[in-house]
């Protein structure tokens, strides 16, 4: 076994002990005091805690403590496993799983009343370790990243990965490139400065010049999920010829959901959303999560709330114009187009029909919604008033409330449309960065794609200014010129 994996390991069963010694301890400790009769007469003078039956004293201490501590572990076991993830997903595993464990604690009192916990030490155990467990679990993967500097380089430019290794001050346990065809060539191939050997499955094995350690070759970039999860690094490094959409922007969404810091060569920085902070060596820092934890959970919930509210809202008006559609012309009610989601990926946008079926399937043409205005011959007498009242974006709400998109952010755009905005403008793909959105700073000041350099002006300027109060304020001034133009229309 190399150093490199024997590192990885022992850090691994490392964690391991943190996380159950430190779940026992604290799932003990908080059953404990939450069943102490001092605590629970403070929850008798909250109202909708004083309703709670509760016994006088805490009966079976051992017995309910052990089984509530027993039942925790085996709850959380998944997460006993070291593996990278956001903090945000590490907060959302461990609350959903004590409460299947505070569902698992109920069933045994409602079986077995030797075991019951009273309801009052029930609840009040449940609200203290959704904060005290996710709180441990933040902590310990905190100090692991601090105490590591851990790297696997991934990408497929030979100069820049032999330069990366040359100056940069990270230790790397290994390189991930990509795919190459099948060779049983057993020369060694220049590689800068430096040698690389050949592997059967295509990858290679490079060796510095300066020292006689190897960077061992890890795979191909589509295990790189497998990889992480096996070497837990703390970095992946970026060394790509070019910001290839599928696999630059695919091993920028491995790190995201995995947690994992991303640096990339400053030749590339223009491509990426970079931090504002001083740079390792001569790597940049790529700026995966944009806001802080915060704003984003903020956000979230201001998605959640807002689209749950227009779809309550907005349901019985939906229905009519989906009958009205149907009234109108014959085909399909909703429309689906595929659009440009985070990190260069796509996902369906909907939207009601505005255009007679197939629009631009019999035209051979695609048409933009700026393009596809109201004069056109295929849009329908009931499309002009959906575009004119932008009723037509309704069925995003969904996609808002499934996390596809956002209230505010960056207009997506067709997949093709991209294509051809990046090739003149490279730091269009900074937009990628941010969940898209229904509406955004660029759309209340009437920037469309036909703009490509100012519009990515205004998106860049809110990605960097994002609050809950910029979303709400975005809100607001779209809705009245949402108003104003069918008004206006109207008149």
């Amino acid at each position: 076994m190399s150093d490199n994996r024997l590192d990885a390991v022992v850090a691994g069963w490392h964690y391991r002990l943190l996380s159950i010694g430190g779940t026992a301890v604290l799932s003990a400790l908080t059953v404990t005091v939450m069943g102490h009769p001092a605590i629970v007469a403070v929850a008798d003078t909250i109202p909708v805690l004083a309703r709670l039956p509760h016994p006088p004293e805490f009966h079976n201490e051992l017995l309910i403590v052990g089984t509530a501590v027993g039942l925790i572990l085996l709850a959380l076991g998944p997460l006993f496993k070291p593996q990278p993830l956001r903090i945000i997903d590490v907060v959302a595993e461990t609350q959903r799983r004590v409460l299947l464990a505070g569902f698992g604690l109920a069933t045994i009192g409602y079986f077995d009343y030797s075991f019951r916990m009273s309801r009052m030490t029930l609840v009040l155990s449940m609200i203290g370790l959704l904060i005290v467990l996710p709180s441990w679990f933040i902590l310990i993967r905190n100090q692991k990243r601090k105490a590591g500097d851990r790297a696997i380089i991934v990408g497929n430019d030979q100069e820049t990965i032999a330069a990366i290794v040359e100056q940069a001050t990270i230790r790397f346990v290994g390189f991930v490139s990509l795919n190459q065809p099948y060779s049983t060539s057993s020369e060694t191939v220049e590689f800068g400065t430096d040698t690389t050997v050949p592997y059967t499955d295509g990858g290679v094995q490079l060796k510095a010049t300066d020292t006689d350690d190897q960077l061992e070759y890890l795979g191909g970039i589509s295990r790189l999920s497998d990889i992480i999860l096996e070497h837990n690094p703390d970095t992946i490094v970026l060394a790509f010829s070019h910001a290839d959409r599928e696999e630059f922007f695919g091993v920028l969404n491995t790190c995201y959901r995995h947690g994992v810091t991303a640096k990339v060569h400053p030749e590339l920085g223009n491509d990426v959303l970079t931090r504002q902070t001083p740079t390792t060596g001569i790597l940049e820092d790529i700026d995966l999560e944009p806001w802080d934890l915060q704003d984003r959970l903020l956000k979230r919930g201001f998605d959640i709330l807002f689209a749950t509210i227009g779809l309550a809202v907005a349901a019985p008006v939906m229905i009519a114009i989906a009958i009205a559609i149907k009234l109108d012309s014959p085909g399909s009610t909703i429309y689906a187009q595929e659009r440009t989601a985070t990190f260069g990926g796509t996902f369906t946008v909907y939207k009601f029909r505005s255009m007679i079926e197939n629009a631009e399937a019999d035209t051979g043409a695609v048409i933009s919604e700026e393009d596809a205005g109201g004069v056109d011959p295929r849009v329908t007498r009931i499309g002009q008033f959906l575009r004119r009242t932008h009723l037509d974006e309704l069925p995003q709400l969904w996609s808002i409330f499934t996390g596809h998109m956002s209230v505010v952010g960056p207009r997506p755009e067709r997949p093709e449309i991209d294509r051809e905005i990046t090739a003149d403008v490279t730091e269009w793909k900074q937009r990628w960065f941010v969940k898209p959105g229904l509406t955004g700073l660029a759309q209340i000041e009437d920037v469309t794609g036909h703009d490509p350099d100012q519009k990515l002006r205004f998106d860049t300027e809110y990605i960097r200014s994002q609050s809950i109060w910029l979303d709400i304020r975005i809100v607001i001034i779209q809705v009245y010129k949402v108003m104003n133009d069918t008004f206006e229309h109207g008149e």
